[in-house]
């Protein structure tokens, strides 16, 4: 008979699996689909741009109401479910305006998924001795498989067929939230679920700005990094393993990330991903050769699967129970998505003004990100509760 702990497990993995499955699809290979719409480079940054601007508002907003009514299984659901009706609207428009319109529509509605997850995650698996890492790593792994996948499809059948994934991954996305456990008790404290409470931390400020700003040095790569690597030669079977690459290098760090984190203090450790981050910038910026982006994928274990891990658990270890989704939002809404957002409106110009030369900048950012994780005062995951 399968224990509670193991069939919770199992559903979070279900889930983490499902979703980024569809991220595996969208990141590399959305903007293919677009350009193959007849968009610009500069129009396809625009869109992308447009749907990290909702964000700043539900990322807040949903997540907050979720944790006030404990609804968060519910929230997600709806989310996913709109999300996947926009996607299928995508296929019937072909005006610019439009395209940006559902930008933002479905930035709204996908971003307020991964925010309850992670609350969920963190806290369940909190209570029952599970480690996060290894739960949160079969997203990883499904990325690699719809990276590689998703190449191949690419280059066989032609580029309809990366619509056809994301409608079928978001669609299980969908499904796995069904399956996510619900909060199974009340709030312990007697304190209302108040964003107020979040934005008088300073602590809390120093984390999302400087976790964000080495976040959204990605999304120069996020947007451009297939396009470039065509433009460089690349086939896109090899484009999809680059992809794999970086995520196998994720996967690798999620399965030791636990002695890690317990040990060495989460500020410390966003410092080193952000250092690490500038070294790949700088280099992804001289692209000159296979072996060098193989190289450069491999930091994606520092760049962002340490950054992230140090971000959520920083925010798991700080922030009361009835307001771990309102944090999660928080981070998104005030620091990931307005930077991302900026960088998305002009990563198009700046990739057509200085093609490769443009990651200059992103290490810039990550430099900025690793000057102010200094400023966090030392927080270490604990090893049991």
């Amino acid at each position: 008979m399968v224990s509670p702990a193991a069939r919770i497990a199992f559903n979070l993995s279900f889930f983490y699996g499902a979703i980024f499955a569809s991220v595996g699809i969208f990141l590399p290979y959305w903007p293919v689909w677009l350009e193959s719409r007849g968009l610009s480079v500069v129009e396809i940054g625009l869109i992308i741009g447009a749907s990290y601007w909702p964000r700043i508002i539900t990322s807040l907003v949903i997540p907050n109401l979720a944790d006030r009514f404990r609804r968060r299984r519910f929230l997600m659901t709806l989310s996913a479910g709109l999300t996947l009706i926009l996607l299928l609207i995508f296929s019937l428009v072909s005006d610019f305006w439009l395209f940006m319109l559902l930008g933002l529509l479905m930035g709204a509605t996908w971003s307020c998924i991964l925010p309850l997850a992670d609350a969920i995650s963190l806290e369940r698996t909190a209570a029952l001795g599970l480690d996060y890492g290894r739960v949160r790593l079969w997203g990883s792994i499904t990325f690699i498989l719809m990276s590689i996948f998703g190449g191949i499809a690419l280059e066989q059948t032609g580029v309809s067929s990366i619509f056809v994934l994301l409608v079928l991954t978001t669609g299980l996305t969908l499904v796995a939230c069904l399956f996510m456990p619900e909060e199974p008790h009340a709030a312990t404290s007697s304190e209302p679920a108040s964003l107020r409470r979040l934005f008088r931390r300073t602590d809390l400020w120093v984390l999302v700005m400087a976790s964000s700003l080495i976040q959204a040095s990605h999304t120069l790569l996020y947007n451009f990094g297939s396009i470039h690597w065509r433009s460089g030669g690349l086939s896109e079977t090899i484009i999809g393993w680059l992809w794999a690459e970086g995520v196998i290098a994720e996967v690798l760090f999620f399965l030791v990330s636990a002695k890690l984190i317990v040990r060495l203090s989460l500020g410390r450790l966003l410092v080193i991903a952000g250092a690490l981050a500038v070294v790949r910038w700088m280099l992804i910026g001289h692209f000159s050769s296979l072996p060098l982006l193989i190289f450069t994928q491999a930091l994606h274990a520092a760049s962002f699967a340490l950054t992230f891990l140090a971000t959520v658990h920083y925010i798991r270890e700080t922030t009361p129970p009835e307001l771990q989704a309102s944090a999660q939002g928080f981070y998104v809404a005030v620091g990931f998505a307005p930077l991302s957002g900026v960088v998305s409106l002009i990563s198009g110009w700046l990739y057509n003004t200085w093609g490769g030369e443009a990651f200059f900048i992103m290490a810039l950012m990550a430099a900025a990100g690793t000057v102010l994780a200094f400023a966090l005062p030392s927080v270490t995951k604990e090893a049991s509760r």
